[in-house]
């Protein structure tokens, strides 16, 4: 029997038994060097968005940390936060919205992020869980022609980093879209089934810049 039949065999016997392989990000330790840039299908002019991730960490609560960055010449355009307090946060080129969530831990969690600039309405959704509605940058656009950095904060558009806000831990399953996506498709990404992929960042396809210590590996994602 061919290679490629072996392994289309195998792939379908993985889907079947309710798990798929896919692409994961390790930062396995506290740098100022480590960092995942990720290429956006279409340039990121965005009056709303939904993102969406996986992420375990063990770093302790009191400590900032970095979980998504895009940044233009000019300003921070979507950074994603765990604050000091433990709080999840984003801002958008200034100002900042905050949740109080479930800390992360070594167990994977699920995390969405929603909002419209048309109402400002924002949300944060975790394991399939939905906070309270906030109001935030209502009429804001977000501006293209920027980095997606995963890993790290750019303080700048080429970069100077502090290792004190760097992710440690893993992360997986970076998708977003240009618009806010329904509770139903959120919890049915949170539970693995198939979704319409994401039209700004498709984790399926992503090109990948990975620098320093920062690995990909594979690891199976079940249904």
């Amino acid at each position: 029997m061919r290679l490629s039949v072996v392994l289309f065999l195998i792939a379908i016997s993985a889907v079947l038994a309710g798990s798929v392989t896919i692409k994961s990000l390790v930062f396995p330790t506290e740098t100022s060097t480590s960092y995942v840039g990720m290429t956006p299908k279409k340039p990121m002019t965005l009056n709303a968005f939904t993102l969406c991730m996986r992420v375990a960490t063990e770093l302790p609560g009191e400590r900032e940390t970095i979980l998504f960055a895009y940044r233009t010449s000019y300003y921070d355009e979507l950074n994603v936060w765990r604050e000091l307090d433990g709080s999840l946060s984003f801002a958008l080129a200034g100002g900042t919205v905050k949740f109080q969530v479930p800390p992360f831990s070594a167990l994977q969690s699920h995390m969405c992020i929603t909002w419209d600039s048309s109402s400002g309405a924002s949300t944060v959704f975790m394991d399939g869980r939905k906070s309270l509605t906030k109001t935030y940058k209502q009429g804001h656009t977000i501006q293209p022609n920027g980095k997606v950095i995963i890993g790290q904060d750019p303080d700048n558009y080429l970069g100077e980093f502090d290792g004190k806000q760097s992710f440690v831990g893993e992360m997986c399953d970076i998708n977003m879209w240009d618009s806010v996506l329904s509770d139903s498709t959120i919890n049915d990404l949170f539970t693995g089934k198939r979704v319409p992929r994401g039209n700004v960042l498709d984790w399926e396809t992503a090109e990948f810049e990975v620098q320093g210590q920062a690995q990909v590996v594979d690891r199976e994602l079940y249904l």
